[in-house]
């Protein structure tokens, strides 16, 4: 176990130092090359309640995603991590002008307010798809996160309490991909994963 924790932090911070690489139009240029991918998606068209990252500066952009998903009139759920625990709720977003206002997290994260009330998915009729984030991943659908288990703990809480598990969609720049990822367990296998290459892992 210690061995492979050690290969996780080893291989976060060769991913790290690739995507800092990466120009912001590189970034835009791929990021948009994903959102079209999902957009026209046979699972995105037919989800009507999705969760989706407010994404950090090294993760494909999902702002054009986001305003989708309100015009097309679905559900959006975004994350409420709760500090200093593992623990991530999905909480409804209900319009795209609210991100300008919600409170920036120490991780310079936009995330509603632990205080305010919201909607949760687990406890509103769970959710169709879930849009991953990560730092790597692989071919075997393997993920590699940022070490919180923030997405691992909610799909093992979504898996107790809800009898059909979401799809989950990858969305990641190319520079991402590898040969293998380290995992452990309780690590959970990605559905699918959509780059901008020509690459794609997993059923469409």
């Amino acid at each position: 176990m210690a061995s492979i924790h050690a290969a996780k932090r080893a291989l976060r911070a060769q991913l790290k130092q690739r995507i800092s690489a990466l120009s912001d139009l590189e970034k835009l240029r791929q990021s948009q090359a994903v959102t079209r991918k999902l957009l026209s998606h046979n699972h995105y068209q037919a989800a009507q309640r999705i969760a989706v990252f407010l994404n950090m500066p090294d993760e494909i952009q999902t702002g054009d995603i986001i305003h989708d998903i309100f015009s097309q009139g679905k559900a959006c759920f975004i994350p409420r991590y709760q500090r200093g625990s593992n623990h991530m709720d999905m909480v409804r977003l209900n319009a795209v002008e609210e991100i300008q206002n919600l409170p920036v997290t120490t991780w310079n994260i936009r995330q509603p307010g632990e205080e305010e009330c919201r909607e949760e998915a687990l406890t509103s009729g769970g959710l169709d798809l879930v849009l991953v984030p990560g730092l790597g991943f692989d071919k075997e659908g393997h993920r590699l996160g940022r070490g919180k288990g923030y997405y691992d703990t909610f799909l093992e809480r979504y898996n107790q309490r809800l009898s059909a598990r979401p799809y989950t969609i990858a969305l990641t720049f190319q520079e991402q991909l590898c040969p293998s990822i380290p995992v452990t367990d309780s690590d959970f296998e990605i559905d699918e994963i959509l780059c901008a290459g020509d690459l794609e892992i997993g059923n469409n």
